[in-house]
């Protein structure tokens, strides 16, 4: 019996990854993540799928990113009632992440349906907290490098992928093919996660790229961010910095520790991070210590930057507070969260400053504030952009175009075929054509919804 990959997701986007392995009526889903970004691509979020929820076998997890994890409890919600396997610490970052998802989305429906600007009525979320937390229960939990069967017939096994806490590449063997899911690479020199494993030998490769047309420059984040906050310090203004509650916002707040320590930022200088969910990741490091760089010290260090902000009422008091402050807030593209009040409060005002510290999907709030517009719509409303932007280019957590190839050519001997995915079009196609010209292999970039022969 012939093994099928169908690209429910992540296929010419950099965002709602999932990928259907089918083999003699069996079906296996590798990562089941929410589309951000362009209505048009959040659009399909209410989409049903080509296949019944209740048909799919099993979910293997690369890691807790929404774009990788977010559609979970919707497919539970749906129907799916197998195990979704997965590393302890994306388990215990999916406790933190799908809830909060479900709790905003209920947030934003509320905040439609009271303001009257949704064309739905009632507006709906996909699925609520309660959801959420229901969906929990068929999380399984496996350790790298151990064999495990989530079909009858199927061995799987996870290997470390850097980019955040608990993230895996995922071999899945099943109808004599072995076929490998690259999850989301983390760079070799990242300074909080330990450096991506070599691939094991596989058949066929659906890797990342959605740093596939560039690389990365030679200098580190703190380069960058130290003379940015410097200006902001100088003239009194307040940093709103947009971060992902896993991984981006631990290593800002592991920066400016060392920006402090080292002189270059003033030491009184107020840092929040207004996240509960950042907050609650923060101190996950320290239980999953031997997954990344830093020691327990460290860790504990990194919890003392900031002012950890939880309630509402706090997070409306960072506005009262006068003088230069940095504020740490998620969501990283600005999709969603505290941040958007933050930038309500201080888009229009010259001497404030927004800090983009990573990848910044093409039509989020984001990319937007990257590519310089003059105003920003937030909740139904356009808001005047005379805050300095400043991006930063080396704060990502993804490994960029020649750190992807040198992970490929790790592979010992070539596969059949390579899936370029989880890239925006022009990023997939260039490391397509990478692949092709100096490796000899096949690669493509397979289109939303198509089914290929593994």
């Amino acid at each position: 019996m012939s093994v099928h990959i169908r690209f429910l997701g992540g296929a010419g986007t950099v965002t709602g990854s999932k990928y259907l392995v089918e083999h003699d009526g069996q079906r296996l889903l590798v990562d089941c993540g929410l589309f951000q970004g362009y209505k048009q691509l959040r659009l399909r979020n209410r989409d049903p799928l080509p296949v019944v929820p209740g048909q799919i076998g099993a979910v293997v997890l690369t890691h807790a990113h929404i774009d990788h994890s977010g559609h979970f409890p919707l497919l539970v919600k749906e129907g799916f009632r197998g195990k979704a396997w997965c590393t302890a610490a994306t388990r215990d970052l999916c406790q933190i992440l799908l809830p909060d998802s479900g709790h905003l989305q209920e947030e934003e429906a509320e905040y439609a349906n009271r303001k009257g600007f949704s064309k739905h009525h009632p507006a709906l979320p996909l699925y609520t907290e309660a959801d959420a937390r229901t969906s929990l229960k068929q999380l399984r939990t496996v350790r790298l490098h151990e064999t495990f069967e989530p079909l009858r017939g199927w061995q799987a096994r996870l290997t470390n992928a850097g980019h955040i806490l608990g993230a895996t590449s995922v071999l899945i063997e099943v109808g004599g093919r072995r076929l490998l899911f690259s999850g989301d690479l983390g760079r070799p020199d990242d300074a909080l996660m330990l450096a991506p494993e070599p691939p094991p030998q596989a058949d066929v490769v659906v890797c990342e790229s959605t740093y596939g047309d560039r690389v990365h420059p030679k200098e580190d984040v703190l380069a960058e961010l130290g003379p940015a906050l410097t200006r902001l310090a100088a003239r009194g203004g307040t940093a709103v910095v947009p971060v992902f509650a896993v991984g981006r916002a631990q290593a800002l707040l592991h920066a400016i520790g060392q920006l402090k320590a080292r002189g270059d930022l003033p030491h009184g200088l107020p840092v929040y991070l207004d996240s509960p969910m950042a907050v609650e990741t923060t101190e996950l490091y320290e239980r999953h210590v031997s997954e990344h760089r830093l020691n327990a010290a460290q860790c504990r260090d990194m919890e003392r930057v900031a002012r950890l902000v939880t309630s509402v009422e706090h997070s409306k008091a960072i506005a009262r507070q006068h003088g230069p402050k940095v504020v740490l807030a998620a969501s990283g593209m600005a999709t969603g969260g505290r941040v958007l009040h933050h930038l309500t409060q201080y888009l229009g005002d010259h001497r404030n400053m927004v800090v983009l510290t990573g990848y910044q999907a093409p039509g989020t709030r984001g990319a937007h504030l990257a590519q310089g517009t003059q105003s920003l719509r937030i909740f139904g409303q356009e808001w005047p952009v005379r805050a300095e932007v400043v991006q930063l280019t080396s704060a990502s957590a993804h490994a960029d175009a020649d750190q992807l190839m040198a992970w490929l050519t790790q592979l010992s001997k070539p596969p059949h075929r390579v899936f370029v995915t989880h890239g925006d079009m022009e990023a997939a196609d260039a490391l397509r054509a990478r692949i092709e010209h100096q490796l000899g292999w096949r690669a493509m970039v397979p289109e939303h919804g198509s089914t290929w022969l593994a």
